[in-house]
């Protein structure tokens, strides 16, 4: 008989964790924080074994669930299926009201592509899902900036200043949209304009970092004029660089270069021991621009959405 329920607290993260994933270690600060609850955090048992474990996560206390970030299985005969039933209890009371689920990520070695056994885990997963309705967004770089890796120079040809408010910065993240490469982007530009997304990005997550919002630069032309901006900020896990673009009048010149050596700058002077930081794998150009500024691909993640 396989029952299927979720935790009744922090005093049964050892039965969560009878199946291993690398945001185990993260489950009971998180906890903690509300950025989990115990109702969020799923498994089925038969008997005192795990087969099959579902969970989901959220930016602050309080809010609804922003991600699903635990969907993991043992090798038994029936491990998947047994996963597909627990998805669909859970979500059913997680979710009472239905709608649109929140995305599923799941973090990956670098080479997963390449590795018999992690590309497994990944597909099955994929595969799993994929039948319940949801399909694959995007793959993401996972990339990592430490300080004994320097931090980039320049040829100094911007300035920068704070932020002025929060309207300069929608109505450049508006600016920034045109031609984004960004998958998640992308997605969101079906549904909403770019003004309207720009606010949405504002409000739900740069507002919601606990680093203070004096770290937000412009980068402007010796006449003042703005040419990109970019966000360097804390989470509740890493120093970040949490949103960093050129306004398309601008692109082209090498100034994505200046910006993230910038915000790199900043975070270094405040002695993290490393920065954050992510981009699509089709994103070549940021990408590049990660790698000349000495950010090293670390894992991937791999996005899926019911959108």
């Amino acid at each position: 008989m396989t029952t299927l329920r979720p935790i009744t607290g922090p005093d049964e993260l050892d039965l969560f964790c009878q199946l291993r994933y690398q945001l185990d270690k993260e489950l009971a600060r998180d906890l903690a924080e509300g950025r989990r609850r115990p109702e969020w955090l799923w498994v089925a048992l038969r008997g005192d074994h795990v087969v099959a474990r579902i969970g989901w996560w959220t930016f602050r206390p309080g809010e609804a669930p922003y991600v699903m970030d635990f969907f993991d299985f043992d090798d038994s005969p029936d491990g998947i299926e047994v996963a597909l039933k627990l998805f669909e209890a859970a979500t059913a009371a997680v979710f009472p009201e239905g709608g649109t689920l929140p995305q599923y990520i799941r973090f990956t070695p670098p080479d997963w592509h390449d590795e018999p056994a992690a590309r497994k885990v990944v597909t099955d997963r994929i595969t799993a899902l994929e039948t319940t309705g949801a399909r694959l967004l995007v793959e993401r770089l996972r990339l990592e900036w430490l300080p004994e890796r320097g931090v980039p120079s320049t040829p100094g040809r911007l300035s920068y200043r704070p932020v002025a408010d929060r309207a300069e910065l929608v109505g450049l993240m508006t600016q920034v949209l045109e031609g984004t490469l960004d998958a998640h982007s992308q997605a969101e530009l079906k549904r909403l304009s770019p003004a309207e997304q720009a606010a949405q990005q504002y409000d739900e997550e740069l507002l919601g970092y606990p680093s203070p919002r004096e770290w937000w630069r412009v980068g402007v032309l010796g006449d003042g004029t703005p040419v990109g901006f970019v966000i360097p900020g804390r989470n509740s896990y890493n120093p970040i660089i949490a949103y960093i673009g050129v306004v398309p009048a601008h692109r082209g010149h090498g100034y994505i270069d200046e910006l993230l050596a910038e915000g790199t700058r900043l975070l270094a002077a405040e002695g993290v021991p490393r920065i954050r930081a992510a981009t699509d794998v089709g994103n070549v150009p940021m990408a590049k621009a990660f790698a000349r500024a000495g950010y090293a691909v670390f894992e991937r993640q791999v996005d899926m959405t019911w959108a």
